[in-house]
């Protein structure tokens, strides 16, 4: 897995000398735009486009991409995202959403063009649940206290590089989630990053980091799909940002932890909706899970946590503060009318 980390690395590091090639073939499925996977190949300079098994890719030495027709699951140097809109076989080639193009593809292949990326000065640690609120529970202990240690830990790292840390709770209290995103938009030059464990069947196992959802796209977790979807929030300016926040966040993750890949997912919930500034929330694993609540008990895991997103901070404002790539001679950031949602079936069990 460190080989994974080192890839994802070098992909944020050195993604941005990509040059336009030609004209996006932007064709109309199912009320939304959409370009061929070869097309994005050809305007990353990611090589041809390869069928092996069902498997739709691209890829060069360092980078690739890779998917099924009709699936949402999509793989970026072997790290899984889950896209807004499954890729689109039209007229036998495979097609990806111009929503995913542009708010998911762009950012990650090149954070260096985000124009408010950088720079970072201030990291916020969201602990999550806390007082009354216990979160999720395992016989080793409750949610509230893990997130609380894993925000201890990770403050000690990232204070020792000389970032400056504030928590939205450094106790056992309740903090209200509004008032958790309200103190951390009094911080500019910041990053949120929101600590929790999560819940569901005995069987579910693995890692989830969850960005805000963009307009019109559907929520993967269980506070969606709803008329909400339609309405921007807050964080939406930063959709860009998120989605770079949250690939160095989970690429930390999955490669030191050691637990299964469930992807890097959309949702609103509050505490990435209400912020102004990048956002993310990391589910650390299943406590409802045997192995996994065992892991999550162990002072071992929980410092492997705390490193991981101590190296996410410096993966990303070393990504974001890249240099620039030039503008490409087609726009791909026209914004398009957003489309009525599919119902998804909720991934988690639990508000966040």
């Amino acid at each position: 897995m460190r080989g994974l980390l080192a890839i994802l690395a070098l992909l944020l590091l050195f993604a941005n000398a990509s040059h336009a090639a030609g004209e996006w073939n932007v064709v109309k499925h199912e009320g939304r735009d959409y370009v061929p996977l070869e097309n994005v190949g050809r305007f990353y300079q990611l090589g041809p486009l390869r069928k092996t098994g069902g498997e739709v890719g691209l890829r060069t030495t360092y980078r690739s991409l890779r998917g099924r027709n009709g699936s949402r699951e999509f793989y970026i140097n072997n790290l899984k995202f889950i896209l807004s809109y499954p890729i689109a076989d039209i007229g036998g080639r495979p097609y990806l959403s111009r929503m995913d193009l542009t708010k998911l593809i762009e950012p990650v292949l090149r954070p260096g063009r985000i124009g408010q990326g950088g720079p970072v000065t201030t990291v916020v640690l969201d602990a999550g649940h806390g007082g009354h609120d216990n979160g999720a529970t395992s016989p080793y202990g409750s949610e509230k206290n893990f997130t609380l240690d894993v925000a201890f830990r990770t403050r000690a790292l990232l204070q020792a590089a000389g970032v400056r840390v504030v928590m939205t709770r450094s106790s056992d209290v309740f903090v209200p989630l509004d008032q958790r995103a309200r103190f951390a938009n009094r911080f500019p030059n910041a990053l949120f990053i929101s600590i929790h464990f999560n819940s569901g069947r005995s069987a579910a196992t693995g890692l989830e980091t969850y960005t805000l959802a963009p307009r019109g796209v559907p929520s993967m977790a269980s506070d969606g799909p709803a008329l909400s979807d339609f309405v921007p929030c807050p964080g939406n300016a930063r959709d860009a940002e998120n989605m770079a926040l949250a690939c160095a966040t989970h690429a930390a993750l999955v490669a030191n932890s050691g637990l299964y890949d469930r992807g890097i997912k959309r949702a609103r919930f509050v505490v990435i909706r209400d912020v102004t500034i990048p956002g993310v929330l990391i589910e650390g694993g299943f406590l409802s899970n045997p192995g996994d609540a065992r892991l999550v008990a162990t002072a071992a895991y929980r410092q492997k946590m705390a490193s991981s997103i101590a190296q996410a901070v410096r993966n990303y404002r070393a990504a974001v503060s890249g240099p620039r790539a030039p503008v490409p001679v087609v726009s791909i950031d026209t914004p398009e009318k957003p489309k009525e949602p599919t119902v998804v079936t909720p991934t988690t069990n639990h508000n966040r």
